[in-house]
């Protein structure tokens, strides 16, 4: 994306000042509905600041004015590119001093162009807050690696601070290409949150697509699904898609496009209520940022984004087709089953006969896009896709598109037909397999697939040719808080997670049992920031896999329990309940694969690092003996997991700020 200004330093300064002010001033036209006149006084200014910083600077660096940051919807004043490294320049002209709110935004900047910038690994990036009056912090010099700690500069310390960095960070057998940089791809990887606020406001899921993966597979899907619902409604035909893909490749992403992509009509349906009032609560909330009434946009995004409950409850007994022409099934895979069906709502049907039923009712089209993951089912009476291939068998008239894979699934439940009919169309494009929301590792979700099958060998090896998987190993609860404070700079959000049935957490302080019905208590974790002791930055209160399943954070602690744990002799892993005052095996298969799958969803809920703590245990408690923890760790450290302690803190040689690598 490019710069509002771009040019060489020498083509800076022989430029003439109100002719940049006055391209500027265009692009604000352009993107903005009001033309500020704070603003354009605010560029005058800092071109003269930059001018006087700058003089004795090489000719060849380049410089960037407005470079526009699409995740957190700002744009950086300005980027100095220098031989050796990247500096990302924040204004604040008006304030008299330095505050942590201006250090963590252009921290930010930095941390997002390293993230998601193709050229910006390979040179540090240095942040740089600028309050031309305010009184700096003294200078520590750092590590020159990724994004570094935030500079203080005013009007007098800037030139010799650039002076001292362009020294520090040169290196004559890598210089660092402007015209590369500049033309490289910046392709940000929002949260799901900021990719709901980001789509209601109409951005495309091309501009929104994945760094650091193939950026075609989720756009060929979502194309593909777009497609589908279009041919839906131009020959008047009833279809559903399937769309297949791993944890974290940006099925809810897709499905989201679906439905603000639409003129009208369509609603993006999830059983996951804690999705529903994130969500909801998120756009809602942004819009009244915006200036708009939080009412108004409330009611907005209630009829786009709808519990499957409620939309069930209000079209079951209505003969009438719903509002919605498209709808968007999230987890179709959960979909309940007909004994379910007739305990829960008096109908002898599965929750996929259902739905087919009560779209058929529009008598010209409609399209049914059923978002399916894999290996998430935490709930009993989830029925998998043979429910939707039963409903559809006796339901012609409905036509199906799916990938290949939903016909050769080896579990029986997870296979939609065992022969395709001939109103099915199988189409590649409808599967998703890779991993957008881990950002520098495409292999953390094969490696939470390997520990969990117990295959330490496997894991291993995957975690060898990644050069390391971002999962850290700690057994003290106080040195997990503590790395996840040092992880999460500026405003990247980190949580504590834990699974449900972990009910020995208690004593160690940690109570396995978060509101998840709570509206407000969930929105409020997810969305409110630390200080508020509400949010999941306090790092106080654990979410469950019913609260975060298909969310996520940037940084995750996994507390995990002994309801998931190892046995010696056994290679397998070891599922149990807690019942009175003892556990309990469960025997049903369903029943283990549901504990296993809540550790598959807590394990891929981090962007970047997931740190595990493993209690140390008890040997006076029998229902937590230290040898059931030991082996848990064991086994995670022998899988590939890095021990937080050997990678938390590495000093370098010039009064280095300490900082985790």
């Amino acid at each position: 994306m490019p710069a509002w200004w771009s040019a060489s330093l020498a083509e800076f300064f022989v430029e003439d000042p109100e002719a940049i002010v006055g391209m500027l001033s265009t692009r604000l036209v352009e993107t903005h509905p009001l033309n500020r006149a704070t603003q354009v006084q605010t560029w005058r200014e800092e071109i003269v600041l930059l001018r006087q910083a700058l003089t004795e600077a090489p000719q060849r660096w380049h410089l960037l004015l407005e470079y526009p940051l699409l995740r957190l919807g700002r744009r950086i004043d300005a980027v100095l590119l220098t031989d050796g490294a990247i500096v990302v320049l924040e204004f604040k002209l008006g304030e008299q001093s330095f505050s942590n709110v201006g250090r963590q935004q252009v921290e930010d900047y930095a941390l997002d162009l390293f993230d998601f910038h193709a050229e910006s690994r390979s040179f540090p990036l240095v942040p740089i807050l600028i309050a031309p009056r305010g009184k700096p912090r003294p200078t520590q010099w750092p590590i020159w690696h990724a994004a570094v700690p935030v500079f203080d500069a005013n009007a007098e310390t800037l030139p010799s601070l650039l002076r001292h960095i362009a020294e520090r960070t040169f290196r004559a057998d890598k210089v660092l290409d402007p015209l590369a940089w500049e033309a490289a791809p910046y392709r940000p990887v929002p949260t799901i949150v900021e990719a709901a606020t980001m789509l209601y406001a109409r951005h495309g899921v091309a501009e929104i697509a994945s760094a650091r993966a193939d950026v075609g597979n989720l756009t060929r899907t979502t194309d593909a699904v777009r497609a589908t619902i279009s041919e839906a409604h131009a020959f008047r035909r009833h279809e559903v898609v399937f769309v297949t893909g791993i944890p974290g490749a940006g099925k809810t992403l897709c499905g989201l496009q679906s439905v603000f992509g639409a003129d009208s009509g369509a609603a993006f349906l999830t059983g996951n209520l804690p999705l529903v009032h994130v969500m909801r609560e998120a756009l809602a909330r942004n819009a009244r940022d915006q200036g708009r009434s939080i009412r108004v946009a409330r009611q907005e995004v209630e009829s786009a984004i709808q519990p499957l409950i409620g939309f069930l409850r209000d079209n079951l007994q209505r003969e009438v087709p719903p509002h919605e022409h498209v709808i968007v099934f999230d987890e179709a895979q959960r979909a309940w089953d007909a004994d379910f069906g007739r305990r829960k709502f008096g109908h002898a049907q599965s929750e996929a006969a259902l739905f087919l039923d009560i779209l058929g009712r529009h008598q010209d089209w409609a399209a049914i896009v059923a978002l399916v993951g894999g290996g998430q089912e935490i709930n009993t009476g989830e029925a998998g896709l043979a429910a939707w291939g039963e409903a559809l068998a006796s339901r012609p008239y409905w036509h199906v598109r799916a990938p290949p894979g939903v016909l050769s699934a080896t579990d029986p439940r997870q296979r939609l037909f065992s022969i395709a009919p001939q109103t099915m169309v199988v189409d590649s494009a409808l599967h998703l397999n890779v991993p957008v929301r881990s950002i520098r590792s495409a292999a953390a979700a094969p490696w939470v697939d390997a520990v969990l099958l117990g295959n330490a060998h496997d894991a291993r090896s995957i975690a060898r040719d990644a050069d390391g998987v971002p999962f850290l190993l700690t057994r003290s609860l106080s040195a997990m808080r503590a790395a996840l404070r040092r992880l999460a700079r500026g405003s990247r959000r980190a949580g504590l997670v834990c699974s449900a049935g972990a009910r020995r957490l208690v004593a160690e302080g940690i109570w396995p049992n978060f509101p998840h019905l709570d509206a407000t208590a969930v929105a409020n974790w997810f969305l409110l920031r630390w200080p508020d002791i509400r949010a999941s930055d306090a790092l106080e209160m654990p979410v469950t896999q019913f609260a975060c399943q298909g969310l996520e954070l940037d940084h995750v602690g996994l507390c995990w329990g002994n309801d998931l744990m190892r046995r010696p002799g056994r290679h397998d892993w070891v599922v149990r309940n807690f019942a009175g005052s003892r556990w309990l095996e469960p025997r049903g298969e369903a029943a283990i694969a549901y504990q296993i799958n809540t550790y598959r969803v807590l394990l891929t809920r981090a962007r970047y690092e997931t740190v595990i703590w493993v209690p140390p245990g008890d040997v006076t408690d029998g229902t937590r003996p230290p040898t059931e923890f030991d082996g848990i760790a064991d086994f995670l450290l022998e899988c590939g997991a890095q021990p937080l302690e050997e990678t938390a803190e590495v000093k370098g040689t010039d009064d280095t700020v300490p900082m985790l690598l």
